[in-house]
């Protein structure tokens, strides 16, 4: 392109779901494989290096004769010769000798090294008129993916160690890659895959980086280094953006930043209704540094602590002692503010190296994870109840079981929670004998049990983004169906009532801690059925205290009655966003 003709400014479209603007250079993350960072070792570390690989190609060897072994007791061992040829790579002297040589010679890290002399040998093979060397090339193509998997278990990720500001584009990011990333150099996040409620959107909103999801394959059509800008709210992202959009962008920036202000006046008043109703108003943290957060923006209180998101990247689980000093000191900080500290939800998207191997699931969020995972797995499960129940002799500390299904389950948990205060009566360890316990309630057949399960606890908070998802059946992830994912869905609504009402009549309390919460636009809905308490994302508590303070009760429950009868989500959704107009408008500008 000549230097002289401006850039046309070219844009992708996909869901907003963490507001904000932001604008810099990309970089992009395709696959683990396109991101194998090259870095220079000293001669020192050659032997290192030389260890790092035997152990990777031994642990390839191992998972090929594993994959081998389950072909051959399922379909023969005649399909299963298609694996030797993959053995004979790993086994190849002439190229493990290369790449010794070339280590050496370029002083690189193994698996820049590898995947280089790797690739050029499945070249070469490809270009070769005869169609079992060509087969070949596939061959080491799919061993080195699998080698480069095994050295880079090892390793982090090149891109969580970036120390220049940039905007990160990826296919997906897992909820460890979120958890670790360089926060203080990420100025916003876009990726492929997601929904609003998937882990990325919650993180990015967590930690305030304006993010997109959703854009299908942005990653295929980026290059690291191109100019873009990012609207966060809007879902758009624009590359090469004009000076006319620069200056409309501003524009909005600079509204933004003004409600911003404002809002922040709110931070030391309570989230009381017009007419005198007090909604207890919580943040959720996913680590403990999150806390900062919670009376910055004016919370009372956390209402998910969602812990697994501290153990993601150890190979080992923490210790009783670690994750008590952990829970003490997040409680010492919000107290006497409430601290509801979820137990494990591992499982699903969430594994932790160190506490099982669940397998490969097909359906893994309908799996061996949360409740499950820790009702077989008591030792884990016993660490950290004990952990918790000595914090909460420093805090008002309160204790929430995801995942529950069904009375059984709760019922099995509340009995392992009692025998973990007997353990530590008899140690003499201290702690709150009127803790606190609540259900998740996130499964529709929770929900249609919840007067059972009411009579067992003391409070529910129910997790509105897998309810939605098991509920609808719409995977939250699964961009193509992301559009079907509607939290005013007629049934959502039926299955909210269900359980506030359930609530209600045994006399327990009722929150909310899905991302339902932090939708000013159906706050209305949530208060009409008599949520007792909301917790969102720290920055969203602002905006979620201003609707509460613009409402009135009665209003709301007459919006729940008529919403009740309507038969579609899009018409819940036009009331909601009726009255939620009425009454704070620029909000949801």
């Amino acid at each position: 392109m000549s230097g002289d003709k401006a850039r046309e400014e070219i844009r992708f479209h996909g869901a907003g779901v963490s507001p904000g603007i932001a604008q810099g250079a990309i970089h992009v993350v395709r696959d683990d494989l396109d991101d194998v960072a090259r870095y220079r070792i000293e001669p020192a570390q050659i032997a290192n290096e030389i260890g790092r690989f035997e152990a990777a190609l031994i642990q390839t060897r191992t998972q090929i004769l594993e994959m081998q072994q389950k072909i051959a007791e399922s379909i023969g061992a005649k399909d299963a010769g298609i694996f030797d040829a993959h053995l004979l790579v790993v086994e190849d002297r002439t190229l493990i000798d290369e790449v010794l040589r070339k280590l050496e010679a370029d002083l690189c890290n193994v698996e820049w090294v590898f995947q280089e002399v790797a690739n050029n040998y499945a070249e070469t093979l490809s270009k070769i008129d005869d169609p079992y060397l060509r087969e070949r090339a596939l061959d080491i193509e799919d061993v080195t993916r699998r080698v480069i998997r095994n050295l880079q278990g090892k390793a982090p990720k090149a891109f969580l160690a970036l120390t220049e500001p940039h905007i990160l584009v990826a296919h997906n990011l897992t909820p460890s890659d979120a958890a670790t990333m360089n926060r203080e150099r990420v100025l916003g996040i876009a990726t492929d895959l997601g929904s609003r409620t998937s882990h990325t959107a919650i993180m990015a909103r967590s930690l305030n980086i304006p993010a997109i999801v959703g854009l299908h394959n942005a990653t295929e059509k980026l290059e690291t280094g191109q100019h873009v800008l990012l609207d966060g709210t809007d879902g758009l992202l624009v590359v090469d953006p004009t000076p006319e959009t620069f200056a409309r962008y501003g524009e909005l920036e600079s509204k933004r930043v003004q409600i911003t202000q404002k809002l922040a006046e709110l931070r030391e008043t309570k989230s009381t209704t017009r007419d005198g109703r007090h909604i207890v108003l919580s943040a959720n943290i996913e680590l403990p540094g999150d806390v900062d957060a919670v009376a910055a923006n004016g919370a009372e209180g956390i209402g998910l602590y969602r812990t697994e998101f501290l153990y993601l990247n150890r190979t080992t689980l923490p210790t009783e002692d670690e994750q008590y000093e952990t829970y003490r000191k997040v409680a010492e900080r919000v107290s006497p503010d409430p601290l509801i500290i979820r137990t494990f939800d591992l499982g699903g998207d969430k594994l932790a190296p160190g506490a099982a191997d669940v397998g490969d699931e097909l359906n893994p969020f309908l799996g061996w994870r949360a409740i499950r995972f820790c009702l077989e797995n008591i030792d884990i499960f016993k660490t950290q109840l004990r952990a918790i129940l000595r914090a909460s002799a420093v805090g008002n500390v309160k204790i929430m079981f995801p995942m529950i299904s069904g009375v059984g389950e709760l019922r099995r948990a509340l009995s392992i929670l009692a025998e973990c205060k007997e353990e530590l009566r008899r140690t003499g360890s201290t702690f709150s004998d009127t803790t606190e316990v609540g259900a998740m309630i996130e499964i529709p057949s929770a929900a249609l049990s919840a007067d059972i399960l009411a009579r067992e606890v003391d409070f529910f908070s129910i997790g509105t983004n897998d309810l939605i998802q098991y509920a609808i059946a719409v995977d939250r992830v699964n961009e193509r169906i992301a559009h079907l994912y509607e939290p005013t869905h007629p049934a959502v609504l039926r299955l909210l009532k269900m359980i506030a009402d359930a609530a209600r009549a045994n006399d327990i309390w009722v929150g909310v801690c899905g991302e339902m919460a932090g939708d000013i636009a159906l706050i209305p809905l949530l208060l009409g059925l008599g949520m007792d308490e909301l917790s969102a994302g720290a920055t969203l508590v602002p905006r979620v205290k201003r609707a509460v303070q613009s409402l009135t009760i009665p209003e709301c429950r007459q919006l729940v009655d008529e919403a009740l009868e309507l038969q579609t989500p899009s018409e819940i959704l036009a009331r909601c966003l009726e009255l939620a107009g009425k009454r704070y408008g620029d909000l949801l500008g």
